[in-house]
């Protein structure tokens, strides 16, 4: 059983509930004055309303979804660390006044009759999506009104709609990212999940339903998370419940700034590195050819140092078990995608969460076997097999 301040954690929270003398007080670590502080005092009509909004707790517990998938934070170790104050939790990005949007005029939804219409290359929200006769998810799909399984089979699901309801020898291409349906619904189809390509989903201009099977990253987080302090990485984020392969796990979510507004925050970064580690560049469309404007120039960052959510604190490793996947809601808003965190392989609970923070980027893989460069860059302490050394 976890301790917490040499008493059973139960026992120490019903004691902090309880209040207690000066002289414990002063024993405390740092962690278990705020925790008492947050549970003993802050639902008080009273409470500090400054020392309210400050408080990492109190933050969490104010998430719409926090009642059923909750988000905790542990120190059970004997450092008594505590997160930065000056850090912030919020549960969706936060554009700065300079970064420039999209007119409302040019943003649409699909405007699909039924929800399983939105699988298909002729739903709005996934028309950009080149369809490919090689993926088998694609070939397996619905022809003539008839669903097929990878056996031929006829398996037409409920609710679908047969030929005679659409045009005569319509033919649809299923190109959505995830399993429509079964126990794999929801969840990243196999070369989807292997790809970088970016996920496109429907979201709240379409006509669909909530719960339409294109809104997985829409509906939000859906399992539980733990900050953790661990014993040599400072801190991390585990799940207190299985996750499947394929799975979404959260946004990484942050101030949306400018490139030249993140390049001046790196200068002013004591250690321009560790600023790095929390900067990530929406470039997924950047093109200097593009028709749109703001698609053109250097890309808008995501800074998560100050401001995010729990998946700013989930440490790197060079054998990761999610990967962030862009994700486009309304096409007008490809220059602030989302950066969606999914499971590339099945984790168990209580295991830590991990992403790569140089995935893709292969000069730094490079430059982590190159004896000439390793002594200028930071050393990696994923500890995996797979392990490449340094981070950049």
């Amino acid at each position: 059983m976890a301790k917490v301040g040499g008493r059973p954690a139960a026992d120490a929270m019903n004691h902090f509930l309880n209040g207690a003398t000066s002289q414990e007080d002063n024993e405390m670590s740092p962690w278990e004055r705020i925790t008492r502080q947050h549970f003993y005092h802050h639902g008080k009509p009273d409470a500090d309303e400054e020392e309210k909004r400050k408080c990492h707790l109190c933050q969490i517990r104010s998430f719409k979804n926090h009642a059923t998938i909750p988000i905790s934070i542990h120190n059970d170790t004997d450092d008594g660390a505590v997160l930065n104050p000056d850090f912030r939790f919020i549960d969706r990005k936060i554009a700065a006044k300079d970064v420039p949007m999209a007119d409302a005029s040019f943003k649409a939804g699909c405007i699909c009759k039924h929800d399983e219409d939105c699988m298909y290359s002729n739903c709005h929200c996934l028309d950009e999506i080149e369809v490919s006769d090689s993926d088998p998810d694609t070939v397996n799909g619905e022809v003539d009104g008839q669903f097929y399984n990878s056996h031929g089979t006829s398996t037409r699901p409920p609710h679908s709609r047969l030929a005679k309801d659409r045009p005569k020898n319509k033919r649809r291409k299923k190109v959505i990212a995830y399993h429509a349906y079964g126990q794999k619904a929801g969840l990243l189809r196999s070369q989807m999940l292997h790809s970088r390509d970016a996920i496109y989903e429907c979201h709240d201009l379409c006509s669909c339903s909530r719960d339409c099977p294109n809104r997985v990253v829409e509906r939000g987080r859906t399992v539980p998370l733990e900050i953790f302090r661990t014993e040599d990485r400072g801190w991390g984020v585990r799940c207190p419940v299985e996750i499947k392969k394929g799975q979404f796990v959260d946004l990484y979510v942050g101030e949306v700034i400018t490139s030249q507004e993140a390049d001046r925050r790196r200068q002013a970064s004591n250690i321009a590195r560790r600023k790095d580690v929390y900067l990530f560049a929406l470039d997924k469309f950047t093109d200097p050819e593009s028709p749109s404007e703001l698609l053109r120039g250097p890309p808008l960052e995501v800074d998560g140092e100050y401001m995010s959510g729990p998946t700013r604190f989930v440490n790197h490793s060079c054998d990761p078990n999610m990967r962030i996947f862009a994700r486009v809601g309304d096409h007008a808003d490809k220059h602030v995608h989302d950066l969606a965190l999914f499971a590339i392989k099945d984790i168990e609970k209580g295991v830590e969460l991990t992403f790569d923070y140089v995935d893709g980027l292969e000069e730094m893989d490079r430059d982590a076997h190159d004896p000439a460069r390793v002594k200028d860059m930071t050393e990696c302490l994923c500890g995996t097999d797979k392990c490449r050394g340094f981070l950049w």
